[in-house]
């Protein structure tokens, strides 16, 4: 291999092993390794950083909006180009857009944007997240409650189809209004099929992860809790050990004494990963915005409905990650593994680890650079 310069002075994450006496060699075609300091190829030139941690960029499969857009008000190529845009900036190498529940049409349009925007090679994009709008009106959060309806036919055919030509196609359900048949079909078309917006029990919940569906949305947030005698959508994720959990970790939406129950609970191959769940605001100044015809307030960390509702998160990766480090107590490596390889693992379309898709991040998480940038 050739190398066309290095990198020293942080640690290197290579999407297991956190190193920390080791400089990433990157090769004149673009691929990295760790290399070990004092044995750097003579001649190669050394970029040295003052701290921090370079690791692959941050995978993210649940994404509303960023850059002052929401997916939801405009899904078409301009708003993707603009989120993509957004995401980059904040470190994110792939995401799914996610259209929250709404109307046919709207959804209809949001296919053919990712589908376009697949096409077109827009950085980052890695297909689609559809969550809704066959949820549970129970435990509907902000989704709109006159737009959630049962899967029908035609539904499951539309979906069917988006899958042979979207790389990833994920989509939120609840056990209430889509069949069991249905869950095995999508997974068997090789559809991400994740429970969430749930009122279900842990009986109904564990008959559709062995359905077919493999994830679960936004743990702990708008779904059936775990109590002693009922131990709810959030029970079943933990106990069925090959359901992967995505995790909102801003200290807002999950206390961390729960989020470390669920990391001590979760058994089996699957982990649970990080999502930001973000909406307009990310990457951009603004205070507030629109949904569905309803506004949504930014405050102090918060996104709210007038009636208090959570709407999305106010979160990066980057903040998540120092969340999960430094009030939850996850080790570097697992909490930086849970915002890059856990969550590209279920993706097709995955961000390779060229230095393309490099980032580094400070010590205290607060700067994020592409490696191409330095």
């Amino acid at each position: 291999m050739t190398h066309k310069r290095a990198f020293a002075g942080a640690q290197i994450f290579d999407g297991v092993t956190l190193w920390d006496t080791h400089a990433l060699l990157v090769a004149k075609d673009g691929t990295t390794q760790p290399s070990p300091r004092d044995a750097l190829p003579d001649g190669c030139p050394v970029t040295t950083l003052k701290g921090g941690v370079i690791s692959p960029g941050f995978a993210d499969l649940q994404v509303n909006g960023g850059g002052g857009v929401m997916f939801n008000d405009s899904p078409d190529i301009e708003t993707l180009i603009k989120m993509s845009q957004a995401h980059r900036n904040l470190g994110t190498a792939g995401f799914l857009p996610t259209l929250i529940t709404d109307t046919p049409d709207h959804t209809r349009a949001a296919i053919a944007a990712v589908r376009h925007a697949l096409r077109e090679n827009i950085p980052g994009i890695c297909g689609l997240h559809l969550e809704g709008p066959h949820l549970s009106v129970a435990r509907k959060g902000a989704h709109d409650a006159a737009l959630i309806r049962p899967m029908t036919a035609d539904d499951l055919a539309a979906l069917l189809e988006a899958a042979e030509y979207i790389d990833t196609l994920m989509i939120t359900v609840a056990p209430e209004n889509v069949t069991m048949a249905q869950i095995t079909t999508l997974s068997q078309a090789g559809i991400i099929v994740s429970l969430g917006h749930s009122d279900c029990d842990y009986d109904t919940a564990m008959r559709a992860f062995d359905a077919g569906a493999r994830c679960a949305t936004h743990l702990f947030n708008a779904m059936s809790q775990a109590t002693p005698r009922a131990p709810g959508l959030v029970g079943a994720a933990l106990d069925h050990g090959t359901v992967s959990c995505g995790l909102i970790a801003d200290g807002v939406h999950v206390h961390p004494a729960m989020i470390r129950a669920a990391l001590a609970a979760h058994t089996g191959p699957s982990d649970v990963f990080l999502v930001t769940d973000a909406m307009a605001t990310a990457g951009s100044d603004i205070t507030g915005f629109t949904l569905n015809g309803r506004v949504i307030s930014r405050n102090d960390g918060r996104l709210t409905l007038q009636d208090g509702t959570l709407a999305g998160a106010d979160l990066t990766l980057p903040q998540a990650v120092r969340y999960m480090v430094d009030v939850v107590g996850d080790p570097l490596a697992k909490a930086l593994a849970r915002a890059t390889t856990t969550p590209s693992a279920l993706l097709r379309k995955r961000p390779d680890t060229s230095v393309q898709n490099m980032i580094w991040l400070s010590d205290d998480f607060t700067q994020t650079r592409w490696l191409t940038d330095l």
